[in-house]
């Protein structure tokens, strides 16, 4: 801050330039790192809390996530960007269905949906 004297006005204090300007800090690194967290280990972390799930009777049947998989985006960044698309890939789940009844396990790769990315940018 800077003190000014002026005929007019006597002493006038500026805030107009700063002696020391302040590094910008980066505002995305928290959002990224979150994100980042939920891709590696938040999405493990709910299908373990949500597994198993039990049919009504809970007698019956048990439905477990397990691995999970993000496969590579069907289109790249400029491409979503140009046609208004969200940048996305798909996210594959493999799961198990136990028939409690007669001990039969059934295992699949589930297609969940286009999760979102972030970019960076």
């Amino acid at each position: 801050m800077a003190v000014l004297s002026t005929p007019k006005h006597g002493l006038v204090k500026s805030f107009a330039k700063l002696p020391e300007v302040m590094e910008v800090p980066d505002l995305t690194r928290v959002q990224l790192d979150s994100f980042r967290w939920f891709q590696e280990e938040g999405l493990q972390k709910l299908f373990e809390e949500i597994s198993p799930i039990q049919d009504y009777t809970g007698n019956r049947l048990e439905l477990y996530f397990s691995d999970y998989e993000f496969r590579e985006p069907e289109h790249s960044i400029t491409e979503c960007f140009e046609r208004g698309m969200a940048y996305s890939s798909p996210l594959h789940v493999l799961v198990r269905l136990v028939i409690k009844e007669t001990g039969e396990i059934k295992q699949q790769e589930l297609y969940l949906g286009d999760f979102p990315l972030m970019t960076g940018k």
